[in-house]
């Protein structure tokens, strides 16, 4: 085959059949070439890193498919074609070059394409693949058998790309990020909008404009542009028979009385100062009404009634990614959108509040160092109608980082332009539990950015869907949250959220939420005051169950016995006692727990432990039924309930015996010195490890001298050997590593195994 330069590149695409090879066929751009040359009776092979949905769909329509990029894939090609984002090593591309073999870019092939129809592009900086889809569409609905290609998913076309053999027209989004807007000499051209962005290929404004300039000398017939963008409006209006759409005054085609209804916007649109007619657009947003006046001047040119179009537009749906809806129910919003320029993100942010939902919160991606080094200022500023704006780090999008930029740059910025709500996780995992442990009803959660932020939104999204059902189970007594930290809820003040945390008030809901978890597969974990607990980092995947308030937390006392619920608090139980005349109980005042935890522990002080004043057990089995058990029929240890393994407390009989309220009180006090003295007041989860048999845990650990000894935050206590005491900040992974050295300590000079006593659960 001849060079490029002597090839006549649309003849060859458009007219004669090859054998042809797509590199980085996986992405939105080459996945929709792929489309076209099938379409058009090529034999089409393609090579990516990973398959796809796309490329198993176009593997079903004839496509033939490399998991690798290897020359020998392309051995048998007449034609490569590769996209921007593949480097000049590439193995096929060097083989290709070696043999001669003719080349060329993605926009040279689509642009070839375009020359075998009547050429429609539309180009700028933001909505071209709305307004591509758009424009699509209202030209499929006017009769006019358009092919079509445009950079994302689009539902209501089908597909993102597609020739269509009876029509005239080819509608296709220009890519103007490295300059291949001069590859196109179209029929028509739709401007939306020029400014700085690119800034990693473009010096300036000033080399943008250049290729807008030579696009619109390209363009056969007549440019559509944008007047309400000053840069567009500059490059265009001198431009015989250029017709201007907007929201001016003086433009040729113009929308007014524009009202936003919810998810659509009713406005009217006048030519030249005639009113045409009412228009509904089945999207939201000011920018979106924009750019469909844009659309409406082109149908309009193209000869396709006013009542067409409207009847078009009142049924468009946005393409993948474009303030897509992912999630939607009476309390909560989630909404997707590929916005990553400051424009852009204002302008979607804009439409988000107009929605009128309660708050906006925003999980934000910024889109390669480049960009976000030259636009760290406009970012700074493009955020002020979000509520609540999380930052993760930089998606790079094959661009090496730059020293000193990354996401934390952006949300200084946005901080540093006044906005109180905005922090940064510098883990893209982690953010959608940052965001989720903020939501409250009414709230919409918008995920912003053109790399994988979207996935962080779908994993909210799906445990949206279980945390509502868990609402619906607690009531409105209830309260269901996502992520909580779990560092809220244990004594030691460290540990991971709990993927869902859920507080039932009564023994009928945690029942239901048992059942529940049981019928989903979720793991399910109680957890009371949170005591004798250290979680690890990674949080508690599934279900965690606090139950407080309502019955948890109730206190009877009936003659010699006192009906205590799992949350309420041990000290509560011997105050109970003292108030009721009743002893034996007064060594609870020296746990920091509840009941639960002092049932599963069978938590001790004083010499004296739970199960020795427990008369029995109330409890849910692992179905949600209840059970009573007599302390004659239970199976108790030291520090061991086993029980409470697979079933879970709900409360306790225990007993006391009538004491002179002196004696009580005496008691009392004797328990809170004994804690006061020989326990840090610091934060800590009581007891790190059980007594051996040789000696007390606490007199070894002294006796080694290892107290004080620290890792990170977390530190052996001068006052009690056997606690570890946070000292703020400290991590479950340095509280794990500060046990372990202990541990080893211990074996080495005494030969003693030590056992934690506290439980340890949770992912790394």
């Amino acid at each position: 085959m001849k060079p490029v330069s002597e090839l006549d590149l649309p003849r060859l695409l458009t007219c004669e059949h090859h054998r042809i090879h797509l590199i980085g066929v996986a992405g939105s751009g080459m996945s929709g070439i792929a489309a076209l040359l099938l379409e058009l009776g090529h034999e089409v092979a393609g090579s990516d890193k990973v398959s796809t949905v796309e490329t198993e769909r176009l593997q079903r329509r004839g496509l033939c498919f490399h998991e690798q990029h290897r020359a020998a894939a392309a051995s048998n090609a007449d034609l490569i074609v590769f996209s921007s984002a593949i480097r000049f090593d590439n193995p096929i591309l060097v083989s290709a070059r070696d043999s001669g073999k003719p080349v060329v870019r993605r926009a040279e092939a689509l642009a070839a394409i375009m020359r075998g129809k009547r050429g429609i592009l539309i180009a700028g900086m933001h909505g071209k693949t709305t307004t591509s889809a758009m424009t699509a569409h209202v030209l499929r609905e006017g009769g006019l058998h358009p092919s079509h290609y445009v950079g994302a998913e689009i539902p209501i076309l089908g597909t993102n790309a597609h020739w269509d053999s009876r029509g005239e027209y080819f509608v296709a989004e220009g890519d103007e990020s490295d300059g291949t807007l001069l590859c196109f000499h179209p029929e028509h051209s739709l401007i939306l909008n020029i400014e700085e962005e690119h800034l990693d290929f473009y010096a300036d404004l000033a080399a943008i404009e250049k290729v807008f300039a030579r696009l619109i000398e390209q363009t056969s017939r007549t440019v559509f542009y944008n007047i309400d963008d000053a840069n567009a409006a500059r490059l265009c209006a001198k431009r015989k028979g250029a017709i201007s759409f907007g929201f001016s005054e003086k433009a040729d085609y113009r929308a007014a009385d524009i009202e936003l209804r919810g998810f659509a916007s009713v406005f009217c649109v006048y030519r030249r100062g005639e009113q045409l007619g009412e228009a509904v657009l089945n999207v939201p947003g000011q920018h979106n009404v924009q750019n469909a006046v844009g659309v409406i001047a082109l149908a309009t040119e193209l000869g396709i009634s006013f009542d067409k179009i409207a009847a078009s537009l009142s049924k468009f749906e946005h393409a993948r990614r474009r303030f897509e809806i992912k999630y939607e129910s009476d309390r909560f919003l989630l909404v997707d959108d590929y916005a990553h320029h400051p424009t852009e993100i204002r302008a979607t942010l804009k439409t988000a509040t107009s929605i009128g939902r309660k708050r906006v919160l925003t999980m934000f991606q910024p889109h390669r160092y480049s960009r976000t080094k030259a636009l760290r200022n406009e970012f700074g500023r493009a955020f002020d109608d979000a509520d609540r704006v999380v930052v993760t780090d930089i998606y790079p999008a094959s661009e090496a980082p730059i020293p000193g930029i990354n996401g934390e740059t952006i949300s200084n910025e946005i901080a540093m332009h006044g906005h109180r709500g905005v922090s940064y996780q510098p883990r893209s995992e982690w953010i959608h539990r940052d965001v989720g442990n903020m939501l409250d009803s009414g709230d919409l959660v918008m995920s912003l950015g053109a790399g994988n932020i979207h996935e962080q939104l779908a994993l909210l999204a799906a445990d949206l869907v279980i945390a509502e059902k868990l609402k619906a189970i607690v009531g409105e007594q209830g309260d269901v949250r996502l992520y909580e930290p779990l560092s809220k809820h244990t004594t030691l003040r460290v540990g991971g959220p709990a993927q869902f945390w859920v507080e039932p008030r009564n023994e009928s809901a945690f029942a239901e939420v048992i059942r529940f978890c049981r019928c989903e597969g979720l793991p399910l974990f109680v957890v009371g005051r949170g005591s004798n607990l250290l979680v690890k980092d990674g949080g508690i995947l599934g279900v965690v169950v606090h139950p407080c308030g309502g019955d948890f937390d109730k206190i009877e006392v009936n003659g010699n016995e006192i009906t205590a619920g799992v949350g309420a608090k041990l000290k509560e139980v011997a105050y109970a006692g003292k108030a009721a005349g009743l002893g034996g109980l007064e060594w609870m005042e020296g746990i920091p727990g509840a009941v639960g935890g002092g049932l599963r522990m069978n938590a001790g002080a004083m010499g004296a432990q739970t199960f020795e004043n427990v008369v029995r057990v109330r409890y849910l089995d692992a179905d949600g039924n209840l059970q009573v058990k007599k302390r004659d029929d239970l199976e108790v240890h030291y520090r061991n309930f086993p029980l409470l393994e697979n079933n879970f407390a709900v409360s306790a009989v225990f007993r006391g015996q009538p004491a002179p309220t002196e004696e009580i009180v005496r008691n009392l006090k004797a328990s809170q010195q004994k804690r006061r003295t020989s326990q840090p007041a610091a934060k800590s989860a009581g007891c790190i490890f059980k007594n051996p048999d040789s000696c007390p845990a606490g007199k070894l650990v002294d006796e080694l001298g290892l107290k004080n000894l620290c890792v990170g935050k977390a530190r052996v206590s001068e006052v009690h050997g056997n606690f570890i005491v946070n000292d703020g900040g400290a991590t479950a992974a340095d509280m794990l590593e500060l046990i372990e050295k202990i541990k080893d300590v211990a074996r080495a000079k005494r030969g003693i195994e030590l056992e934690t006593e506290v439980q340890i659960v949770g992912e790394d």
